[in-house]
């Protein structure tokens, strides 16, 4: 890779340290040193600059020929198997420094050998160092012999361990054997059809017998540090059905709009659906499954929306690498069924296309995060807490018309241009589905926390009241009676004015299309 050794106006490094770059003063601690270079070995390459502070201010190296062969001889003592670096000596700022450039290996996973095969591994993640798991040694082999842990067979399992009715459904085609072959989803071994790793992944009739976190947690938070949550689901279904379902779980909890064209209706939600879909398909094709010690995690906060998949970046794999398009293939047989099922186009595009989204939808471009044991996608969305109305507005030409009607429950916008209108609606999604019980049992007069959620068959449990009566209180349409001491034993709760406008609103009441036969699916006023 090319080296850059380019300076700020300070005459510091103008490249901080990343997955791809470490810089030492001197070769004193050899030890942390070396990890690097096996690190960089193991991971994506990079360059270990020896001469420059950690304020990445360059100090030089005091004997440079003398520091070149101490370095070369190091890491032939140090690392295994062998290693070759290019070593060079640059002159930066009228100063020696010492360069190790070291790119992706083939004889992969190198270790340290005074600590052995087993616990000298390290890997990159972002700019630090990592001990590698017996899983993630594992993914270092494999990928160097050209193997893929989705294809390896399962010899415990039969071909009876898979659903192929799912499949079929799934396929929208017959299964067989030929096509089970085909799609490698089963495999000969020791002259038995076993299946696959990807085979039971994607359609094993006891599949977290053998995989415990192949499935999905989504939730819902109040808060941005992701403590307290309004609602989770946990997702097992097989994971090419897994897609709508977390799917339904976003939009669930998003703000929709209705638009309408030709007579017909269209909903369009506040947070970016194509984007987030390609993302989350991204997540389940390419999570490790080897060794993983967490489910796909989706986070829905009011400011953004984070996807965790178990595993990381594949080895050779940078942040910048997917953000430019190029891709590596951890789980073939995985993404061979999503692009039949027309869940994928061609791979490697699917975060580039949500990128393009994003930036269509006027939002960033998603933020990628490597964790221990994870890779954390983040797309930035409009403010979602409960008393802000988000709403999708088409752009207006000059010669266009706009009227815009607001109150306290509905934001609606019309736009007439020829034959077409446009309407919007604002629908609180966040309010619970026991909002109308709980309004309704305060109309008269001041009710106790526990008749209301009683009211509603909930239990006096903190978690209730958190869950149902908060988001009232904060939308305003409840209000204490004693609001200065909100833990009195003589606290009563009473509805507002705009609490009464309210439920005048949303009489008759309907459901989330969709979500009709969804238990617990939240009411909404009917518009």
């Amino acid at each position: 890779m090319p080296i850059d050794l380019s300076l700020t106006h300070e005459g510091s490094m103008s490249l901080p340290e990343s997955k791809t770059r470490e810089y030492k003063q001197d070769l004193s601690s050899p030890a942390r040193a070396m990890r690097s270079l096996v690190a960089f070995a193991n991971s994506a390459g990079g360059q270990l600059v020896v001469g420059v502070h950690d304020d990445l201010h360059v100090v030089g190296v005091a004997d440079p020929l003398n520091e070149e062969e101490r370095l070369a001889n190091l890491i032939a003592d140090w690392i295994e198997p062998r290693l070759v670096p290019t070593i060079e000596l640059s002159t930066v700022n009228g100063k020696s420094v010492l360069v190790a450039n070291v790119a992706v290996s083939g004889r992969r996973p190198h270790h340290i050998k005074t600590e052995g095969p087993e616990a000298g591994v390290y890997v990159r993640l972002g700019n630090t160092n990592r001990q590698a798991d017996p899983a993630l040694i594992a993914e270092l082999k494999r990928g160097t012999r050209s193997e893929f842990f989705d294809k390896l067979p399962v010899p415990t399992m039969t071909v009876d361990d898979l659903d192929t009715e799912a499949l079929s459904t799934m396929l929208k085609r017959d299964v067989d054997e030929n096509v089970l072959r085909t799609l490698s989803l089963v495999t000969r071994d020791q002259g038995r059809l076993v299946p696959t790793n990807g085979g039971l992944l994607l359609a094993g009739k006891h599949r977290e017998e053998t995989f415990p976190f192949a499935w999905a947690q989504c939730g819902r938070f109040w808060s941005p540090e992701r403590l307290d949550f309004s609602d989770r689901i946990e997702i097992r279904t097989h994971l090419p059905l897994m897609v709508d379902e977390i799917m339904a779980f976003l939009t669930k909890h998003a703000f929709k709009s209705a638009e309408f064209g030709d007579i017909r209706r269209k909903d369009v939600y506040s947070i970016p659906v194509e984007a987030l879909r390609e993302i989350i398909i991204n997540a389940i094709v390419h999570a490790s499954y080897s060794g993983a010690r967490s489910p796909i995690r989706v986070a829905f906060m009011d400011d953004r929306i984070e996807v965790d998949n178990p595993g990381g970046l594949m080895p050779g794999l940078t942040i910048d690498d997917i953000m430019t398009g190029v891709s590596e293939i951890r789980n073939p047989v995985l993404a061979r069924v999503f692009s039949e099922m027309d869940l994928m186009e061609e791979w490697g595009t699917g975060l580039r296309r949500a990128v393009r989204s994003l930036g269509e939808s006027g939002l960033p471009a998603p933020e990628f995060i490597e964790l221990p044991g994870r890779l954390r996608v983040i797309v930035h969305i409009a403010n979602h807490q409960p008393t802000i109305a988000v709403t999708s507005k088409p752009a207006l030409s000059s010669n266009q018309e706009s009227e815009h009607v607001d109150d306290t429950s509905e934001h609606v916008s019309e736009h007439v241009h020829g034959q077409s209108e446009h309407v919007s609606e604002h629908v609180d999604l966040e309010l619970g589905p026991h909002a109308i019980t709980l309004l309704t049992t305060a109309t008269d007069s001041p009710a106790r926390r526990e008749d209301l959620l009683g009211a509603a068959g909930l239990t006096n449990a903190y978690g209730n009241y958190k869950r149902n009566l908060i988001p009232l209180l904060d939308a305003g349409l409840l209000e204490r009676t004693e609001p200065d001491s909100p833990r009195s034993t003589t606290q009563r709760y009473q509805l507002t004015e705009q609490g009464r406008l309210y439920l005048e609103q949303a009489s008759p009441i309907r459901t989330v299309p969709g979500d009709a036969d969804t238990e617990g699916a939240d009411i909404h006023p009917a518009i």
